[in-house]
């Protein structure tokens, strides 16, 4: 999702992010710990396609494009400890 985003949008997203809802910050913590989508969604009891979901738009909310990319942008923003 983050890659339609313009990079003026792109930008006040880096420096204005979203607040994360509990359900992304706990599905950002497992990423973190180098869970795949699937072993998230069994630990969750949701589906795989929801996992989807949040990690998009955890993708959106932290100006990220891929999940390494995400974690290490929680880190250094303080939102995962490691």
């Amino acid at each position: 999702m983050s890659s339609t985003l313009s990079s003026d949008q792109r930008a006040h997203e880096l420096r204005h992010p979203r607040a994360l809802t509990r359900r992304e910050q706990t599905i950002l913590d497992m990423l973190a710990h180098g869970m795949r989508n699937r072993e998230i969604s069994e630990e969750l009891e949701i589906t795989e396609r929801t996992v989807k979901f949040h990690v998009s738009s955890l993708f959106t909310k932290l100006g990220a494009s891929n999940r390494t990319e995400a974690v290490r942008l929680a880190v250094q923003r303080g939102l995962v400890h490691m």
